[in-house]
């Protein structure tokens, strides 16, 4: 009786692996970079500073339920217009999701990977920025959700730009 009782949670055990997974395997920094082109002379510039912030990121499949997804960050400060430094940062992680459609597939890449990576990044780009005798600066949370849904209504935008770009090349045709 206890072994039908041992292979029923057994069977359950596997059952629940069979569900959706995500793991972080390996957090990386892939590229750095610091340039304080107008040093020493920028440390003596007044002025109001003029931060940019540039974000990028990028998926790529390396197996079949492994990811790298890749976060850059480019904070640019000019001061009096010219450029007191440029800050870039491109931070990794591998990471293994499995047991997904395609749908929640691609929220985990465009959402959670991000939500993991930004942390790393951005505390890299204020030791940059520091490092390079600079003042402090304190980047702030970032809504990789509302990022992503954006994503998602360009998409949709884009999408239903070919479809009416098709629907006037076939009347045009006709």
């Amino acid at each position: 009786m206890s072994d039908e009782n041992l292979n029923g949670a057994a069977a359950l055990a596997a059952d629940a692996q069979q569900g959706p997974t995500f793991t972080v395997e390996k957090l990386y920094v892939k590229d750095l970079s610091f340039e304080a082109p107008n040093a020493p002379q920028v440390f003596n510039e007044q002025g109001q500073p003029d931060l940019q912030m540039k974000l990028n990121q990028k998926v790529q499949r390396l197996a079949d339920a492994a990811f790298e997804v890749s976060l850059g960050i480019t904070l640019t400060c000019t001061l009096n217009g010219k450029t007191a430094y440029l800050a870039e940062v491109e931070q990794a992680g591998v990471f293994g999701l499995g047991g997904m459609d395609d749908q929640m597939l691609d929220a985990m890449l465009g959402i959670q990977c991000p939500n993991i990576l930004y942390p790393y990044a951005s505390s890299i780009v204020g030791q940059l920025i520091t490092s390079g005798g600079f003042p402090p600066f304190p980047m702030q949370p970032i809504n990789f959700e509302a990022l992503y849904a954006e994503t998602l209504r360009q998409r949709a935008a884009q999408i239903g730009q070919g479809d009416s770009l098709a629907d006037a090349e076939t009347a045009g045709n006709a």
